[in-house]
């Protein structure tokens, strides 16, 4: 696929995205803001998906049956992605994540990239997929969407950059690439 078709299929996903979020904005725009704090350390604890709160914890199974928790990657940079194997736009940011996962996994950083299991199509079809892609990082299974709900992936694929300190950064909706991963790490502490 040539640059100029990749950028027309980007911006078209990204008018839809944006077609789809201002269409149901009740949908879009749930996010949850701290409440007012007494003092700077209570704030610093808010838990929850806005920029500037902490990243709620979770625990998955990753396709290779080992359990894994957010929380085990404390200290690292992490890219918190959401999606699925139907899902077009995510299909397009794959290669983009791997590369990007492979020139810095040793520098701090991580993608948990959540699959949305229950609302894909099964084990087979997912497993199917990351050899198809050659995907390495890891890929957390969200059999019962609890961990996509709690997180808002409404519209995938979803990101979340997360820095050192398990803070949220950022809320990304639609695909990235390399380019955008770099900005938006450098971008968290």
């Amino acid at each position: 696929m040539n640059k100029k078709t990749f950028t027309g299929i980007i911006l078209i996903l990204a008018i839809a995205i944006i077609a789809v979020n201002i269409w149901k904005p009740s949908l879009s725009s749930g996010e949850k803001k701290a409440p007012p704090a007494e003092d700077s350390v209570a704030s610093s604890k808010v838990v929850g998906t806005a920029p500037g709160n902490m990243a709620p914890d979770f625990e998955l199974t990753l396709l290779s049956g080992e359990k894994v928790k957010l929380s085990d990657y404390q200290g690292q940079k992490v890219i918190l992605n959401f999606w699925a194997t139907w899902c077009p736009p995510c299909k397009a940011e794959m290669p983009h994540m791997q590369n990007f996962y492979e020139k810095n996994k040793d520098k701090g950083m991580t993608i948990l990239a959540v699959n949305l299991t229950a609302l894909d199509k099964g084990p087979e079809a997912i497993d199917t997929f990351v050899k198809d892609y050659g995907l390495t990082f890891p890929i957390p299974l969200d059999e019962k969407n609890k961990v996509g709900t709690l997180y808002e992936a409404i519209t995938i694929p979803t990101s979340y950059i997360i820095g050192t300190d398990g803070r949220i950064s950022k809320k990304y909706i639609g695909p990235m690439d390399e380019e955008l991963m770099e900005k938006l790490l450098k971008e968290a502490n």
